[in-house]
């Protein structure tokens, strides 16, 4: 936990601040999309069209996320209706949850199918129809209100989850030392040795970008909506402690400490750096350790897991509706409709292209990793060293309750990029330059080598996970060109209307339903 604090203080809650800061300032000049927000902030075309990747990103994470959204949905009816039913010993029970998690997304082969039957991209259509419905009603319409129903009874289903795995002691007297005040042990006491290893720092990192949306293109969105002397700083530690209230106390604390009681410290481990698909294969299991209540303990949780997925995708949506309003001015409805056609593009090819989930990987590494990092540094530069640091505080702390520390200054100018600017080198060498292990074989992890670069004797089965893989990155440009394309038409929209790079000086009161001022 000692690097994921270090990351939330040095990378989270400073970008965080630039972002809620530029999003407002913006929202004052009349713009609600990344593209054009940080074309008025960075003074610079160029950025509109780096601020794409303000679009890409959420836009592209949703068309997994909503995927994994089902999920989560149908884990919970299985569990309520008795079609998770995990018997044996451990090791049995592990293969009975990989064998339902494999049926449950195709992943032996592509097509649309879930174990013979077409019920979880059933349960996409429906997922992905209610979050549309509440996008399309607004951000005050739809997604606000929906939030202040999801929030609170996520948070009712984490603590009963959390009181149950309190109050396990240690059942299984074989193992004594496998008890709750060791898993407790497990998550908080520092492990000093992996301080010194990089993707230890790497991986923090990538989690409070995920957990607190910096680097998304999703803050500098919504906070566009805000008033002129709303309060930003407050607005930015609100959420980073309402995250950390989430994610570490309730979903820490569940699960890191669950795994270890029943599990062991190396699935603990395991857990602690899952991948989307190791928290199906491993809780079941340690559900099926919880005697009779663990039927009900397992629907709780991942219909708690499928709520909060919801209110995550529902915005990343958002920046995406924004930016074709914003561009084309022909309202909503028709921003929704393009939304809708890049999502069942995306999303139909996520489910399509399912054999082990190398699709999916591709455009999480590729967009949901990688590109967070790029857009989190250009943000952090824009605002620190275009901008400027004092007049970004300056502005921040319009209407602020709060002042940010002064010694956010210096971090902000120097501390914050650095540190970025040295994990994405040491990412970038280990994901995509490292080519061979240290044995000298090839290193089948290297993002390239996935995408058969430098694949020698390639198998029938290697060029189909490659050609998936290729798919993926396809997408992924086709959807950049594209969203260039619109920023070149939003440009000629704006020039029409006599609106400059820094957007209008007297702008119109905010809404929700389109850029403010332009029409």
């Amino acid at each position: 936990m000692v690097p994921y604090f270090i990351a939330l203080l040095l990378v989270g809650i400073p970008i965080g601040w630039a972002e809620w800061t530029m999003g407002r300032y913006g929202g004052k000049r009349g713009f609600h999309s990344a593209p054009y927000i940080l074309g008025a902030v960075g003074k610079s075309r160029m950025f509109r069209y780096i601020g794409v990747l303000g679009v890409l990103i959420p836009m592209a994470v949703s068309f997994y996320y909503t995927y994994i959204e089902a999920w989560c949905l149908d884990y919970a009816l299985m569990y309520v209706t008795g079609d998770i039913n995990l018997i044996g010993d451990i090791p049995a029970q592990t293969e009975q949850a990989g064998r339902i998690f494999g049926e449950t997304v195709g992943i032996k082969t592509n097509g649309l199918h879930a174990g013979g039957e077409i019920r979880t991209f059933v349960l996409w259509a429906i997922v992905f129809a209610i979050n549309i419905t509440l996008v399309f009603r607004g951000i005050s319409g739809g997604i606000e209100k929906f939030c202040q129903i999801a929030m609170p009874t996520m948070a009712v289903c984490a603590i009963l989850v959390l009181i149950r795995v309190l109050t396990l002691g240690t059942p299984n007297p074989d193992f004594p030392e496998q008890n709750v005040l060791g898993g407790l042990g497990f998550m908080w006491n520092p492990d000093f040795g992996a301080l010194a290893k990089s993707q230890t720092w790497i991986a923090a990192a990538g989690q409070i970008f995920f957990s607190l949306s910096v680097g998304f293109g999703v803050i500098i969105n919504y906070a566009s909506y805000m008033k002129k002397d709303s309060d930003v700083v407050l607005s930015g530690v609100t959420a980073a402690a309402t995250n950390e209230v989430f994610e570490v106390s309730f979903g820490g604390m569940i699960t890191l400490t669950s795994a270890f009681i029943f599990l062991g410290a190396s699935q603990a481990i395991a857990v602690a750096g899952s991948t989307f698909g190791l928290g199906f294969n491993v809780f079941p299991v340690v559900f099926a350790q919880m005697g009779p209540l663990g039927r009900l303990i397992g629907a709780v949780w991942f219909f708690m897991l499928f709520l909060a997925a919801i209110t995550s995708s529902i915005s990343m949506y958002q920046p995406a509706l924004a930016f074709f309003e914003e561009s084309l001015g022909k309202g909503r409805a028709v921003g929704t409709s393009i939304l809708v056609v890049f999502c069942l593009v995306g999303s139909f090819m996520t489910m399509y292209f399912s054999k082990d989930l190398i699709f999916l990987d591709t455009v999480d590494s590729w967009v949901g990793t990688l590109g967070i990092y790029i857009l989190a540094m250009i943000q952090l530069c824009i605002f620190s060293y275009i901008f400027g640091v004092q007049k970004g505080l300056d502005e921040a702390h319009q209407g602020a309750l709060m002042k940010i520390p002064s010694i956010y200054k210096p971090i902000l100018a120097v501390v914050s990029p650095l540190f970025l600017l040295i994990l994405f080198g040491k990412f970038c060498y280990d994901n995509i330059l490292t080519f061979t292990s240290a044995s000298g074989e090839l290193n089948a992890g290297n993002w390239l080598v996935k995408l058969g670069f430098k694949v020698q004797n390639v198998t029938p089965e290697m060029a189909e996970s490659f050609f998936a893989a290729k798919l993926a990155i396809g997408l992924v440009i086709a959807c950049i060109v594209a969203l260039c394309g619109i920023v070149y038409l939003g440009e000629k929209r704006l020039e029409k209307h006599g609106i400059g790079l820094e957007g209008i000086d007297e702008p119109g009161p905010s809404s929700d339903s389109g850029p403010a001022g332009l029409d």
